[in-house]
């Protein structure tokens, strides 16, 4: 990587963690406006970073569909939004699972379990939104599997994005409490952040290993 593109780089991902900070700090503080505008900045700045990072189309399509979603959820388009995160998370399966690194069973059957907990927790309190949310909880449990066996970075990434959801369901069943809000986007712009940039990590190997050998050849 060039020593500019490198430095374009560094300052479009300081511009997602500076809107990530003003986020977490509008919802800490309950500004709306500035709590609208800079969540739907987030995605847009994060795509803009991979775009000088080598990062997957899908990686990129998966951030356009989040960002879709930020844009539908502060509308009354609540189930358009749930099914652009969703396009999301396929996106992300499709990336992970063609390179997968060790599939532990363990890891498998421990999302598992914890997904079922969660659902049996919260869908009597669900009403008519039981069945959407347990659908994408379940693809959202699924990411977080499929990262983790990607790489133990675009796991923590999955991981971190299952417990910003889990948090939102958690306010749709009426089991609010203070500071969720910015747990909840703290742990999402974390997640989105750590999923990306562990698949870029393990997309750009190969590229590094053929560099390497064509350096040993030459020397």
């Amino acid at each position: 990587m060039k020593l500019g593109q490198l430095a374009d780089g560094r300052r479009r991902l300081a511009a997602y963690w500076g809107a990530t900070v003003i986020q977490v700090a509008a919802v800490a503080f309950d500004t709306k406006l500035l709590k609208q505008a800079s969540k739907v900045t987030l995605m847009p700045l994060l795509l803009s970073w991979t775009q000088t990072q080598d990062t997957p189309p899908l990686i990129q399509a998966a951030l356009l569909a989040s960002a879709a979603g930020d844009l539908l959820l502060e509308t009354d388009l609540q189930l358009a939004g749930i099914a652009a995160f969703a396009a999301a998370h396929a996106c992300y399966l499709a990336v992970f699972l063609s390179k997968p690194g060790e599939r532990s069973w363990r890891v498998l059957a421990a999302y598992g379990a914890l997904w079922a907990a969660l659902i049996a927790l919260l869908a009597r309190d669900l009403g008519s939104q039981r069945v959407p949310v347990a659908a994408y909880a379940l693809l959202l449990t699924a990411t977080a599997v499929a990262s983790r066996w990607h790489n133990p970075r675009s796991g923590f990434g999955g991981a971190l994005f299952l417990i910003s959801d889990a948090l939102i369901a958690m306010r749709l069943a009426g089991r609010d409490f203070p500071g969720r809000g910015v747990l909840v986007m703290s742990t999402y712009a974390t997640g989105q952040y750590l999923l990306v940039s562990g698949a870029r990590k393990r997309e750009r190997q190969p590229e590094v290993r053929e560099q390497t050998g064509i350096e040993a050849s030459e020397s």
